[in-house]
């Protein structure tokens, strides 16, 4: 029975990311970000238990992939491509309304290849590179749940829209290192990032609560840039 257990919660982080996708495509937002940070607890636990329970298998790590593509990749290109349904449009591009939107999608194809290359990357053990699929996920699906006004404010803000998420596309599958809030031991030294980080992320998030995860998100890439820059040079 317990084998089965991380398996079966790998499952309902896709069932969570299926349901998500249903609530984005039907204009709801706020419901498919809640069901998308579900699928990021479930995402948590299954590898957790799997784990403790010394049950990890290849089928499993796969079956996560899966998941990780509908929950942090489909739902929230389905969550995006509603938004561009929505949002103003110049005049010169008004045309391409109706086709546009799908251009969301991109960012569920690039998700798969993030995940693929995870998968077969020895390197990213301790740390990351590129951007992890549920920190890009829980960015956009926070920016059109908290800044869905400010997005519809004007028609400027496609292009925008369409720029940033071509920038997120490139960052999940590029070569930034970008560390992880895993912690071997409880000390300031050796943890100073992560704990700076932690720190800035928690202040961010009172001060601006929901769009906060979206900046919580930036600032996550901005610092893991600086100090790569950093490790660069020293």
């Amino acid at each position: 029975m317990k084998k089965h257990l991380p398996n079966s919660i790998t499952c309902c982080n896709l069932i969570s990311g299926c349901i998500a996708t249903t609530f984005a495509l039907y204009g709801n937002p706020s419901m498919a970000l809640l069901w998308i940070v579900a699928g990021a607890v479930f995402d948590f636990f299954d590898g957790m238990t799997a784990r403790l329970l010394r049950v990890s298998s290849p089928i499993g790590k796969e079956l996560d992939s899966l998941a990780d593509v509908v929950t942090f990749g489909v739902a929230p290109a389905a969550m995006l491509f509603f938004q561009l349904k929505v949002m103003e449009y110049p005049g010169p591009i008004e045309p391409l309304r109706n086709a546009l939107p799908y251009a969301a999608f991109l960012m569920a194809a690039f998700s798969a290849l993030r995940l693929a290359k995870f998968n077969l990357d020895e390197r990213q053990t301790t740390s990351f590179i590129g951007l992890p699929t549920p920190a890009n996920a829980l960015f956009w699906a926070s920016l059109i749940v908290g800044g869905g006004t400010l997005l519809e404010s004007s028609r400027w803000m496609l292009p925008a829209v369409l720029a940033m998420k071509l920038v997120s596309c490139y960052l999940l599958v590029s070569e930034l290192p970008m560390f992880a809030l895993k912690f071997k031991q409880w000390g300031w030294h050796g943890n100073e990032v992560k704990y700076i980080f932690a720190g800035t992320s928690l202040l961010l998030l009172l001060i601006f609560r929901i769009p906060g995860i979206a900046i919580v998100i930036a600032w996550y890439v901005l610092l893991s840039g600086i100090l790569t820059v950093y490790n660069n040079k020293v």
